[in-house]
């Protein structure tokens, strides 16, 4: 009997999904074994062309992680979804936009000023962008265009399952491997690898529905390791994120971040997370509110860390595709 085809693709991410898939240390030699790998570009010496000449749907699944932001990212999410049978996002940044997504408070040629030209180390004196096009002596040399905008991987393929996690726990990744070896699928859509319940309710931590009139950095407080970080001030997603990660960070007596995205029944994680935050003011006064509130860093980036690429609050373009 052949093996199941299976393919590994790393778009715009920092490429953590790769090394949680070792991460799963001598299980991988099972998932190994009972696979055939035939695209990993960071492991084996495939190259585009090699999944080109692939007949479609040869590929039974396709681990996908990273976000579409070139125009190399979305011609490779459209051949491997034509060369695969099933698609899955593999990590935060397919799933929501991930930390590459925190690009879309910003336009394109904003960020093109600030990396190559306004950063303290950069000496660019005469202005000078990367384009998609550079004639030299030699010839023309290609770069693939940057779009506008950061999509999930949703936005510009049809997606069938997805594994949450910046990046996954190996918990999560060995979970989902063995789902997909089983054979035993579950309906598309479904998230692999994690629980159907926010973090808080898998968190070790005593709750006492306390509420608080400031909120702190972690380094800026003694924890007393055992409350609830958001009862002692520190701002924790738990309330507002999708559980199954093993509590890694709060096991680390740090907060946790919301990489695992929202929990079933959440749309929007960052409208959540700021909800939960809301409720755990100690005030009925308006102005002590916004002042409690006004002292918190960053708050926009703090509630869509993960998710800005899906937030339900701004307007964004339909698909890459339509660039």
């Amino acid at each position: 009997m052949a093996k199941p085809k299976v393919a590994f693709y790393w778009a715009a991410s920092c490429g953590g999904c790769e090394i949680a898939v070792l991460e799963i240390h001598e299980k991988l030699l099972d998932v190994a074994a009972q696979v055939e790998i035939v695209f990993w570009p960071v492991a084996i010496d495939a190259k585009y062309k090699d999944v080109e000449a692939m007949e479609d749907k040869s590929i039974d699944v396709t681990f996908f992680n990273g976000a579409i932001r070139s125009s190399e990212n979305e011609h490779i999410a459209k051949l491997l979804r034509q060369k695969s049978k099933i698609m899955i996002a593999f990590g935060s940044c397919a799933s929501e936009g991930c930390i590459p997504g925190l690009a879309n408070f910003y336009t394109k040629d904003a960020l093109m000023d600030r990396v190559f030209k306004e950063t303290p180390s950069t000496t660019n004196e005469e202005g000078i962008l990367p384009g998609p096009e550079t004639q030299v002596a030699e010839g023309k040399l290609t770069l693939p265009v940057l779009w506008d905008h950061v999509w999930p991987l949703e936005d510009v393929v049809d997606v069938d399952y997805f594994i949450p996690g910046c990046s996954p726990a190996p918990v999560t990744v060995a979970k989902a491997f063995e789902t997909i070896l089983s054979g035993n699928l579950p309906p598309k859509g479904s998230v692999l690898g994690a629980s159907e319940v926010a973090l808080c309710e898998e968190c070790p931590r005593e709750r006492h529905d306390k509420k608080v009139k400031k909120f702190y950095r972690p380094h800026e407080i003694v924890d007393d390791g055992k409350t609830c970080l958001m009862e002692q001030g520190i701002i924790c997603a738990g309330l507002a994120t999708r559980g199954g990660c093993g509590h890694l960070c709060i096991n680390a007596n740090m907060p946790c971040r919301g990489c695992y995205g929202p929990p079933p029944r959440v749309k929007d994680q960052g409208a959540a997370l700021l909800a939960a935050i809301a409720s755990a003011v100690d005030s009925n006064d308006e102005e002590e509110i916004k002042q409690i509130m006004s002292e918190i860093p960053d708050i926009a980036g703090l509630c869509w860390r993960f998710s800005l690429a899906k937030c339900s609050l701004v307007n964004k373009p339909v698909a890459a595709a339509a660039q």
